[in-house]
């Protein structure tokens, strides 16, 4: 256990405060920030990275407060090459700034320091329930509770995090950080139920209204994960990488045996798709002792959605790829999956020793919600349906939904973009029911005599 531990082990390094203040310092502070057009959520990057050049620690981490809730995880997990860190204009020459590696610097010192946190506003505004802990449900918490919202998050699961804290290897996301994250937006007011399920034991949507709560953000994510139709796919060693990553997760803390990951040492395993999720299925699988471990994929490299860097550290790893490929087959002796047939887009066929199948095909919303509650209208593929005024509303008044429910991009900062929307939503429908409710019940009306 305890050299497992080791292996998932954060992989990449922090700076030194020397180390971040001299990256800090090559930022050129362009009038039109390309890095900031690149980032989903506008990041004032120049600015923050100005003021960490200088030493202001603090003025650093209230400019990046002001637009991100999770910037320690940011730091960690976004795409900064295909974004912020992409579109800096030093990067042409190969010598772009490494924001990400100094977002997360930033964040860690805020957090190891415990800095004093920005003034907070009295919960006067509105009360709003969130279904959910992912990205989009703590991004929606945070704001709103910036702005005088008194807010509670239900999570199904016994901690919160969703898709941070069961999703994403040890390696890549410490689950102490997440921690510290969610810690922060708790000091915000938020209040967390955990182990609680909206749309089973009575609590349903319809419920939370009784409550009191005049509004409610659906960020539940899609947790029901797609199969691909292929002979053998039923057997008992295919399995699904949201189900693997979180089996390891649950292990690492302590909470499964090891027998109970089905990855075991000496394994060989195949995982299906080639997107970060693949990445980390396959890389996980390394880590827990597999001796082969091959990602099929139908297209191309350069089709793939998984990061480039990626990719490349789970070649490092010894991880295979099987390009413009697919898995035609899977074959058992007596019960027990033993072979997959790989079949090439030009019709070559040939048959591997396998052990365990993963597979990495997207997923799909739960219907867990939706069926338990009236007027909130989905698409033929279950997607939640919303409005663009206000934004995120479903059909459902009061009700909103925002992130992979919806079928928006799943990528952790994409999520936290669209919730920063669904958040200006929320806002403008509770300021606008409140507003009619005082215009209605406002009382006898004083003519100008008796006013002047």
């Amino acid at each position: 256990m305890e050299q497992e531990n080791k292996l998932f082990q954060e992989v990449n390094g922090s700076y030194t405060m020397l180390e971040a203040i001299e990256e800090a310092k090559r930022c050129l502070h362009c009038k039109v920030p390309q890095c900031k057009k690149g980032c989903p959520i506008s990041h004032d990057i120049p600015d923050w990275i100005h003021e960490l050049s200088m030493g202001n620690l603090g003025n650093a981490m209230n400019i990046i407060n002001s637009k991100s809730n999770l910037p320690a995880v940011c730091g960690r997990v976004c795409p900064h090459e295909k974004q912020c860190e992409g579109h800096c204009v030093l990067a042409k020459k190969g010598h772009g700034i490494h924001v990400g590696k100094l977002e997360r610097f930033i964040a860690d010192f805020d957090g190891d320091m415990g800095l004093i946190r920005e003034k907070l506003l009295p919960k006067t505004r509105g009360k709003v329930a969130v279904i959910g802990s992912g990205p989009a449900g703590l991004t929606i918490a945070g704001d709103l509770a910036r702005q005088g919202f008194n807010v509670e998050i239900f999570e199904m699961e016994p901690e919160p995090g969703g898709v941070l804290m069961f999703g994403i290897p040890e390696y890549r996301l410490p689950k102490d950080i997440v921690r510290r994250e969610i810690k922060k937006i708790e000091e915000l007011g938020v209040v967390f139920h955990c182990n609680t399920t909206v749309g089973k034991d009575n609590l349903t949507v319809d419920k939370l209204f009784e409550l009191g709560f005049d509004a409610i953000f659906m960020g539940t994510g899609t947790g029901k994960p797609k199969k691909l139709n292929i002979p053998g796919c039923n057997l008992k060693g295919v399995r699904q990488a949201i189900w693997f990553l979180r089996r390891v997760s649950l292990y690492n803390e302590g909470n499964l045996s090891r027998d109970e990951v089905v990855v075991n040492e000496g394994k060989r395993v195949f995982v299906i798709g080639c997107g970060n999720t693949a990445m980390d299925a396959a890389r996980t699988a390394v880590r827990m002792g597999a001796s082969d471990v091959q990602v099929v994929y139908h297209r191309t490299i350069n089709d793939m959605s998984a990061l480039r860097s990626e990719y490349e550290e789970a070649v490092e790893e010894g991880v295979k790829f099987n390009w413009e490929s697919s898995i035609v087959e899977i074959h058992d002796n007596e019960g027990t999956l033993n072979e997959v047939v790989i079949e090439t887009n030009s019709g070559e066929r040939r048959t591997e020793n396998a052990d365990i199948v993963i597979m990495a095909v997207g997923s799909a919303p739960a219907s867990r919600i939706v069926s338990t509650t009236t007027g909130i209208d989905v698409d033929d593929r279950g997607y939640v349906l919303t409005r663009e005024k206000p934004y995120g509303m479903t059909t459902r008044k009061g009700v909103f939904a925002g992130g992979d429910v919806v079928n928006r991009p799943s990528t952790v900062v994409l999520a936290m973009r669209d919730a920063k929307q669904v958040a200006e939503g929320i806002a403008q429908y509770v300021d606008a029911v409140k507003l009619l409710e005082a215009i209605n019940m406002g009382g006898e009306l004083k003519n100008v005599e008796e006013r002047n």
